[in-house]
């Protein structure tokens, strides 16, 4: 084998990975924004009082029965970001994205879009990196205040 057969061969391999993420990330944009449509038509705006967060897999945090049955082994397997809240009287788990997950702290109210047990969104609130800007802003302000 000549150097030349190499350099096609690993050509070859190269466009084939090329053509298998492309196609990959297609088929998974398309499940993304189906999932998306799915979650804003379930909407339901809600006041809930965050207990605990949790970063750990599906078996080890307290999902009813038939959730657990409906999840996807990869599901399973997989860390994902967890919620303990209040929801009006009831306490549940729910899960959330890392955004999102990120954005909640524990003994707070939130007022969030719930799509079932999924946190879609937390409306009404500045997140951390909204209030340090502000903070900032103010500091200076009020230097070039002092400043005669």
């Amino acid at each position: 084998m000549g150097a030349l057969d190499i350099v096609i061969i690993v050509f070859g391999i190269v466009v084939v990975l090329g053509a298998g993420f492309y196609f990959l990330n297609r088929w998974a944009t398309k499940r993304y924004s189906a999932q998306q449509e799915a979650v804003s038509k379930n909407k339901v705006s809600a006041k809930i009082f965050v207990i605990d967060k949790k970063h750990d897999k599906a078996d080890n945090v307290n999902l009813p029965k038939v959730i657990m049955e409906n999840l996807p082994k990869t599901a399973k397997v997989t860390k994902m970001y967890f919620v303990m809240a209040k929801v009006e009287k009831q306490i549940v788990t729910l899960m959330c994205d890392k955004a999102n997950y990120n954005f909640l702290e524990p003994k707070k109210t939130y007022q969030v879009e719930l799509a079932g047990i999924y946190i879609a969104s937390v409306k009404g609130a500045k997140s951390q990196f909204e209030v340090k800007e502000a903070k900032k802003a103010k500091r200076k302000e009020a230097k070039e205040k002092k400043k005669p």
